[in-house]
């Protein structure tokens, strides 16, 4: 699985590291909530060591989380053993895989896009995943939004092991793609503190 090895690798230094804006990611917390109902089936792509997806699920009748990193997912289902949720189930695949259980009333992507081989082709997927209407909600890294001098060092990072591959867009180039893909664009801003992460909750038409 692409980059599975760099997460499996990461996870238990990512899974000890704070949120850097909290106040940012419970705004995020609390818009996604906005777009979710009771009787929803909800994926989430890139799910990682489970935070987020704990923190979602009581708010659907089931949700299913998927990560390409056994490491990741091992800290996520500890995580879950932990909970009285019944209604969560983490599964191993990666972001481009058909999903058991689609299509979906809503799909997160959070800190995910921007990992993405192909985004155009990403999005493709993602909206296929949904039913007619259902939404994608995603926050994404624009790093072409932060400096000039990001994708040099990102490549630098790249280089010697301490990054995964990563696109470079701005926001107006990813809000194009979910055009592209067939998305209308229901709610776009920035959460917390920073202006490069771009929060987009889109509906398939």
């Amino acid at each position: 699985m692409a980059n599975a090895t760099f997460w499996d690798k990461a996870a238990k230094k990512y899974a000890a590291s704070k949120i850097a804006d909290m106040g940012g990611y419970e705004e995020t917390l609390a818009r996604t909530r906005s777009f979710l109902h009771a009787e929803d089936h909800l994926l989430e792509i890139g799910c990682g060591t489970g935070s987020t997806a704990l923190k979602l699920a009581p708010s659907v009748r089931r949700m299913t989380a998927t990560d390409i990193s056994g490491g990741m997912l091992a800290i996520a289902n500890e995580k879950l053993q932990n909970t009285d949720l019944t209604n969560l189930n983490f599964v191993r695949t990666e972001a481009t895989n058909a999903i058991e259980g689609a299509p979906f009333d809503a799909v997160c992507a959070f800190s995910l896009l921007h990992l993405l081989d192909d985004l155009d082709a990403g999005l493709a997927h993602f909206h296929s995943l949904l039913k007619p209407g259902g939404m994608l909600i995603t926050k994404t890294a624009c790093l072409r939004d932060m400096s000039f001098a990001m994708g040099p060092l990102v490549k630098v990072m790249q280089w010697i092991g301490k990054a995964p591959h990563v696109s470079i867009f701005n926001a107006q180039e990813l809000e194009a793609a979910f055009l592209k893909a067939g998305f209308e664009l229901v709610e776009t801003g920035y959460h917390g503190k920073t202006r490069s992460t771009r929060f987009i909750a889109a509906r398939r038409k």
